[in-house]
């Protein structure tokens, strides 16, 4: 799903809400996720999953295209654990 099509799937469920007005709220809702992780903090949904923050330590990586070793730095990644609920929901109501 893309995000136009998250804003339209919710303006047909809440009709008098105008587009715009569903857009910027979909546009507040992921700006403070993003915020939280930002700041090193965790977002959790009940019932859909946490989104947190974890650190990668540096590595020797290779390039695809050339074969040659390069360098990668240590980094911070944003990582989604799924809640029970939405893993069931995946996996058609049993647990996996």
């Amino acid at each position: 799903m893309l995000r136009s099509e998250l804003v339209n799937r919710l303006q047909e469920e809440f009709q008098p809400m105008r587009a715009a007005e569903v857009e910027q709220a979909v546009d507040i809702v992921l700006d403070e996720v993003a915020q939280a992780l930002a700041s090193g903090g965790r977002v959790e949904l009940r019932g859909f999953g946490a989104f947190s923050v974890r650190k990668r330590d540096a590595r020797t990586g290779r390039n695809p295209r050339t074969g040659d070793t390069v360098k990668v730095e240590a980094k911070r990644v944003p990582f989604f654990k799924p809640g029970k609920e939405l893993r069931l929901k995946v996996n058609g109501g049993e647990e996996p």
